[in-house]
């Protein structure tokens, strides 16, 4: 390991929580393992006592998976498709990690149409019948956690022969078994909340002495995460829209779940889930773009969770409260970090200044401290990188990095330190933030952040946005001493054509033009390629504009200047 390399890693573990280096150090050592091979107990399957779960609501269908293709065997994640024309392989050695993940979540098992229950035994005793227990991404605690919930909600929703029903309820049960076992202490977070809905529907669905064991541990792992990953604003703290819908969705399930059992530990977790979920909706709410879909802020993509619509749906089936999707012209969501400014309901600008995630868990965190999204008359105009993939990659290091977010760039340094696939050394940290309507009727934010104050001169970048009427203003102020190299960069939709008009650049589709760019003071703005991948597996070139500027002396001042419905 190089020096480079090393110093990063330093300043990586030194976040890291004394639990998380424990249990890794436990896990890498074995000391506490899984019974791997478990034993085949003929009788363990006439032990197992289980009923079905009461529910509210039925749980929801997605849509994104397709009858047809898994009837057939095709199944499609991150927009790769694979056919299996006879053994599935669920360890396939030629899919990455995070497919093989997704064909090992069975959340295949509830496309729009309903899967008839011969081919959902079928899939279920493949995995069975071809999975070495302990082997590696089949039986992972995070899968195995999405896997054993998947199966619950089927098994509640179909009735099946005993010669069906009994290995699939032995191999449940030993799943949880090994989950309980293998707890992601190491990882936390989203993980940690994960693991701690398969130990209660688990321990809602089996009966017995270890089934309540299953649910107290769940519910006590809950009841802290929850105080812990939703913020007093109601956003996720890891700073992801798309996670933050996910553990929304979670949340929902456990509430759908709970809620109709009397026991008093639960009734005091439904509650609080109901409470939290409220500010929880609100939240999202405000992340969505007037097309109905999330930002993309932090790992983030659309298709991998219920869209916007559908958890407002499913949240007002389980609670029976209604949701108010208005969108407010100032929303400040200061704990989380996000700020929205919005003249109406069809045009919307959302900020980040908040800081990367939890110190301890940064996996998801890009390099976003003052980038923004914009949205006018519906369409996304300016738009964040996205994210295409978690393997390390270039494409990788381009979504984490500045260069995939409409950021001020040092130095051509990122503003926090991201390297490998999910680490992060030194991060960029939120000075001040605040978003609110001006006397005059304009939609004001202003914020800064500490990222640069590591290179000489120590500087700091501050940004002031403002609309009013048909105009923006992005007004860019870098504090310090010496001499830099400022960058700034702006992300156009791919469906946009950026074009040079007389010193400025025009944004428009076909006919309908959006906005004139400009610079506020001197320079020149260079049209060049960049990437949009608002999919997992999906890469879109689209136009980014650059304005540089060479050896400038701190204090320094820049900025854009949009002019909407030009005409």
């Amino acid at each position: 390991m190089n020096i480079k390399k090393l110093w990063l890693l330093c300043n990586t573990v030194r976040y890291l929580k004394l639990k998380q280096i424990v249990y890794r150090l436990i896990y890498g050592a074995k000391i506490i393992r899984p019974n791997y091979p478990y034993p085949r107990d003929g009788n363990l399957a006439a032990k197992i006592r289980w009923t079905p779960v009461t529910t509210v609501h039925s749980f929801p269908k997605y849509f994104f998976w397709k009858k047809a293709d898994i009837v057939n065997n095709t199944f499609r994640f991150l927009n790769v498709s694979q056919t299996f024309d006879g053994n599935i392989q669920w360890g396939n050695p030629l899919k990455g990690r995070l497919w093989l993940y997704n064909l090992n979540y069975f959340q295949y098992l509830f496309p729009g149409e309903t899967l008839n229950s011969e081919k959902a035994v079928k899939l279920i005793s493949s995995w069975i019948n071809e999975t070495s227990p302990g082997s590696t991404n089949s039986w992972d605690p995070y899968p195995t956690s999405l896997r054993l919930v998947n199966w619950i909600k089927y098994l509640n929703e179909v009735t099946l022969p005993p010669q069906a029903l009994s290995p699939i309820l032995e191999s449940l049960y030993h799943q949880i078994r090994c989950l309980e076992k293998s707890i992601e202490y190491h990882l936390l977070g989203n993980h940690l909340f994960r693991n701690a809905k398969a130990l209660i529907f688990a321990g809602l669905f089996f009966k017995g002495d270890e089934p309540d064991r299953w649910l107290e541990k769940g519910v006590q792992i809950l009841q802290h995460e929850m105080d812990e990953q939703i913020l007093s604003d109601g956003g996720h703290f890891e700073r992801s829209p798309m996670y933050h819908s996910m553990i929304l969705e979670d949340s929902l399930d456990l509430i759908n779940l709970c809620k109709p059992d009397n026991r008093p530990a639960l009734d005091e977790l439904t509650e609080k889930l109901c409470i939290t979920t409220c500010k929880m909706i609100a939240f999202l709410n405000g992340m969505t773009h007037p097309d109905g879909q999330i930002a993309l802020f932090n790992d983030a993509a659309f298709g991998i969770e219920l869209p916007p619509l559908a958890l407002f749906k499913y949240y007002s089936k389980v609670t029976g409260n209604y949701v108010d999707v208005k969108k407010d012209s100032a929303v400040c969501f200061p704990e989380t970090g996000y700020y929205i400014l919005a003249p109406s309901a069809d045009s919307r600008l959302l900020i980040d200044c908040g800081p990367i995630g939890p110190n301890y868990q940064p996996g998801h965190s890009h390099c976003d401290a003052l980038s923004f999204e914009l949205t006018l008359k519906g369409q996304r105009v300016v738009v964040d990188s996205g994210c295409c993939q978690y393997e390390d990659s270039p494409i990788r290091q381009y979504n984490r990095g500045n260069a995939g977010h409409n950021v001020l760039t040092i130095d051509d340094l990122n503003q926090s330190e991201v390297w490998g696939a999910h680490r992060c050394a030194r991060r960029a940290r939120p000075i001040y933030a605040r978003a609110e309507r001006g006397q005059n009727g304009s939609l004001i934010f202003e914020g800064a952040h500490d990222g640069y104050r590591r290179l000489s001169g120590s500087p700091v970048h501050h940004r002031r946005v403002q609309w009013l009427d048909d105009r923006i203003q992005i007004s860019d102020q870098v504090e310090g001493r010496g001499q830099h190299m400022i960058e700034l960069r702006l992300h156009i939709h791919p469906d946009l054509k950026a074009s040079h008009n007389m010193g400025v650049i025009e944004i428009r589709r076909n006919r309908t033009a959006y906005m004139i760019v400009s610079l506020l003071g001197l320079g020149r703005i260079d049209i060049e390629n960049g990437w949009y991948c608002p999919e997992f597996g999906l890469k879109r070139q689209c136009a980014v504009l650059v304005a540089r500027f060479n050896n400038e002396t701190l204090p320094f001042k820049t900025g854009w200047r949009f002019d909407i419905n030009p005409g």
